[in-house]
């Protein structure tokens, strides 16, 4: 490293400044501008404030924008220079020269409120013995300038000075957000072999091990706002998936200040423990997050990772782990760090009792094990019983099966007691959660009432609801009895729940079916012009309303929070009706950290692949026999029916119909599904590749040489941007709204795709697939809706697998060649897939749905 050389040096009279701030500046020049006037604006003397900034060789003109400020600002400015050495040798090289009583590493991408510093001075005067000072840290995100809570935000709703020997729910703020007395500091440096991270708090838990005290302040009315940047691009947002992150930060961060910090009667502060703990709870829920790189460790870096998370569980004090609370810690990742990876085998010393079906009289009964699973007996009045339904479901994390779960769905017309190893275990509300004893039949039933609905029912009495009371009305009740009510999304159709809803009215009118969507949609014209409109009713009206409150059934392809539990409808009363997830398209990817928090009665599956997957034995899913029902998705009725009609010559279309990327837009804002995109989009390496392969002038020569038509079905949420994209007319525009999709799956000679479920409708008619997938690291780190799951692309998929633009058109090319069929090999796999094609699809699930309201048989 070459050392830091000073550029430009700008020292106000004056004598010892109270505040030093430094920062390593590395190609920010775009946040400088804020972040100086940021500091210009301190309500504090600025001529007792020094400000040390070191260049860690940029490459943009950060250097030139520094120097132009150490020139004219009102504080001692110190300028340094240096190779490019990493942002810890940088603040090493400034620390060298801070000369204030206390100091601070500001972010120069980053920014504090205008009261500041007078905040702290003010803070250190009230309280001489303070030793360290900690700001209330503010989430400022950058595409929309909102302003977020900080998860430790509770500690700052006030300013108070804290001995963290002695308090039980506080840690110290990083040393970015936190000011530290200059003298203490002496000979300690920030540590810069952890990377990507964590040397920020390594660096603060070590100054307050060797400061003469704990006394620390935390200082609410002193705000820094943090950075979300747009682009992803900060150390802490990108350092999720860095290497580092789970080698050298674990490793030679947590586990080796632990060791530090242990004293010599081997007793760890509790305060340090709450701060590794706090660092361990986001490897937990990023790794229990339904998308996230977490699952990309494996293998060597996994099992090394595992190791270490084992060293420094063996250093954690019981007591501190289940005492914790200073951010939510899951009751299983309690007992991973408790008992999961220290190699025993142990189980839950109670079980937990979480869903009742009142119509078959089951209860769910669920434990969780670790290694050999426990003697196991379920008794109903005193009666050994074996389970309805059962399985055990893996836990996993950190690639690997850290724990396992044992779900039971058994009788509950009687007293209740479950015996593991043969002692009796207590019955729990929750995970965690209120105790009860042995269940008896009636109070099963009480239990699972909605929440709170006795005392919600008697309040709701001394009000009245208009709609609630226009629901209970007679007409309305009789119009809508055991109404089973389908959708797609709330803005379109043509979807399996489309497709359901119209069988029922051809072939069960006994059925009460009606179908809800946004109204003069084109999919809502569409159904009204097709005879369908008796029974169609807009979303988010009256009548939607009168129909969900009476609906004994709702059934749609979607299952986010606004098909499922709608707010329009939830403000009025807590819904009756029995879900089915007929599902958008057929699950390959594991998908569980997304649907095992969601509550279905019928889980649709399609192939015994994807079926074995969510409801067997080791699956990562919560369902079971009870609830997974393998009957084929309803649209594969009309698929079929198509294939066998559109043949040969009629299928023209090379259709290339790629999935979505969670990364390439904001969230869906609440109560919506619908999403926007901005031109950032066009910039995005999914953009660019497949506007890439639709302007290959080999693909088009391909089409027009063959009788084909290049086609493009973007996802729907490129829809709005589909007109700016660059495409050769040749190509043909297509969308979702108001089509009819199936018909372009028919007409396919080939399909290419990426992770789409749609391959598998193309399968299911013997189209040809190609699988475009230049991004597959990252999606199949789980970056986008799931993780990698059963189905594996190049060993189960319907067509060959490539990761750029030229052999993916050189795909198309063989099949073309092959007279748009697929190769036999391909073509053996579609039939093991799909071993029964025969169009009763949707009698299969109007069956499941039907036997929901029946008792069991016993």
């Amino acid at each position: 490293m070459t050392e830091a050389t000073p550029d430009t040096v700008t020292t106000p009279d004056g004598g010892r400044p109270l505040f030093s701030i430094v920062s390593a500046v590395y190609n920010v020049s775009r946040y400088l501008a804020e972040y100086i006037a940021s500091i210009e604006a301190q309500t504090f003397d600025l001529s007792r404030l020094q400000v040390v900034l070191v260049d860690d060789g940029s490459t943009d003109d950060s250097r030139e924008v520094l120097e132009a400020w150490a020139t004219r600002a009102a504080c001692e400015v110190v300028v340094l220079h240096q190779e490019n050495a990493g942002q810890a040798a940088a603040r090493n090289a400034g620390l060298e020269r801070a000369t204030g009583e206390w100091v601070t590493f500001l972010d120069p991408d980053d920014t504090v409120n205008e009261g500041f510093l007078a905040s702290m001075a003010a803070f250190v005067e009230a309280h001489p013995e303070v030793q360290f000072l900690s700001a209330n840290v503010v989430l400022r995100h950058e595409g929309t300038g909102e302003l977020g809570k900080h998860p430790r935000w509770k500690m700052y709703t006030d300013d108070r000075l804290v001995d963290l020997d002695v308090a039980t729910s506080f840690i110290p703020g990083s040393s970015t957000t936190s000011l530290m007395r200059r003298d203490v500091v002496g000979d300690l440096r920030f540590n810069a072999g952890l990377r990507p991270n964590f040397e920020d708090g390594d660096f603060a838990v070590r100054y307050l091990l060797q400061a003469p005290s704990r006394q620390t302040g935390f200082v609410g009315s002193a705000k820094y706002f943090y950075r979300k940047r747009a682009d992803q691009s900060s150390t802490l947002q990108t350092g999720i998936s860095a290497v580092g992150r789970y080698s050298t930060v674990p490793r030679d961060g947590y586990l080796a200040l632990l060791q530090h910090a242990r004293g010599q009667d081997g007793e760890i502060p509790m305060w340090v423990q709450h701060v590794i703990l706090y660092e361990l709870s986001w490897y937990f829920s990023s790794e229990d997050a339904m998308a996230n790189s977490a699952s990309a460790i494996e293998g060597e870096l996994a099992a090394s990772f595992r190791a270490t998370l084992g060293e420094i569980a063996e250093l954690l004090s019981p007591d501190v782990v289940d005492s914790f609370s200073i951010r939510k810690l899951q009751p299983h990742w309690r007992d991973i760090l408790l008992h999961g990876l220290r190699g025993t085998s142990w189980h839950t010393p109670y079980a937990v009792t979480d869903q009742f079906d009142r119509t078959k009289k089951l209860v769910r009964v669920l434990y969780r094990y670790i290694g050999e699973p426990p003697a196991e007996k379920v008794t109903l009045r005193g009666r050994a019983v074996p389970p309805v339904f059962a399985k055990v479901r893996a836990i996993e994390f950190f690639g690997d099966t850290l724990m396992w779960e044992r779900i039971l769905w058994v009788d509950a017309r009687g007293t209740l007691e479950v015996r593991l190893d043969g002692a009796r275990v207590e019955l729990l509300g929750g995970w965690m959660g209120v105790r009860t004893r042995a269940l008896g039949a009636r109070a099963i039933a009480n239990r699972f009432r909605r929440p709170g609905r006795r005392r919600k029912e008697a309040l709701d009495r001394l009000k009245v609801d208009p709609v609630r009371v226009l629901a209970g009305r007679g007409p309305v009740r009789k119009q809508f009895k055991d109404a089973w009510v389908l959708m797609d999304r709330i803005h379109d159709a043509n979807d399996s729940g489309e497709i359901l809803y119209r069988w029922l009215r051809d072939h069960r009118p006994d059925v009460n079916a009606w179908f809800t969507l946004e109204k003069d949609t084109p999919d809502w014209k569409r159904l009204q012009a097709d005879g369908y409109g008796s029974h169609l009713v807009a979303h988010g009206t009256l009548r939607w309303k009168l129909l969900m409150i009476n609906a004994a059934h709702l059934i749609s392809s979607h299952i986010d929070a606004p098909v499922q539990r709608p707010p329009a409808i939830l403000q009025h009363v807590q819904p009756k009706w029995k879900f089915t997830f007929l599902q958008h398209g057929v699950i390959k990817d594991d998908l569980s950290k997304w649907l095992n928090p969601k509550q279905m009665d019928v889980f649709v599956t399609s192939t015994p692949g994807e079926y074995e997957s969510i409801a067997g034995d080791g699956s990562p899913y919560v369902f079971t026999d009870k609830e997974v029902a393998l009957t084929g998705l309803p649209r594969f009725d009309r698929l079929h029916e198509k294939a066998q009609r559109i043949t040969g010559d009629a299928c023209d279309l090379i259709l290339v119909a790629p999935t979505w990327r969670n990364w390439l837009v904001p969230p869906l804002k609440a109560g919506s599904q619908r999403r926007v995109i901005d031109s950032h989009f066009f910039e995005t390496e999914y953009a660019r590749a497949w506007t890439a392969f639709l302007r290959s002038p080999e693909l088009t020569e391909l089409a027009a040489r063959t009788g084909r038509t290049v086609a493009f079905l973007p996802h729907p949420n490129i829809q709005p941007v589909l007109a700016k994209m660059d495409l050769p007319d040749s190509v043909l525009r297509l969308s979702f709204d108001g089509a009819d999709v199936q018909e372009y799956f028919a007409r396919s000679a080939v399909m290419v795709t990426d992770y789409s479920s749609m391959a598998f409708n193309a399968a299911y008619m013997d189209r040809p697939v190609v699988y475009f997938q230049f991004d597959a690291q990252r999606v199949m780190a789980g970056g986008h809706v799931g993780r990698a799951g059963y189905f594996q692309y190049p060993r189960d998929g319907f067509g060959p697998v490539v990761d750029d633009v030229e052999a993916a058109v050189a795909a198309v090319a063989d099949i073309a060649e092959n007279g748009y069929a697929a190769r036999p090999e391909f073509q053996a796999r579609i039939d093991a897939t799909f071993p029964l094609r025969d169009g009763q699809c949707c009698a299969r699930v109007t069956a499941a749905v039907e036997a929901l309201d029946r008792p069991l048989a016993r």
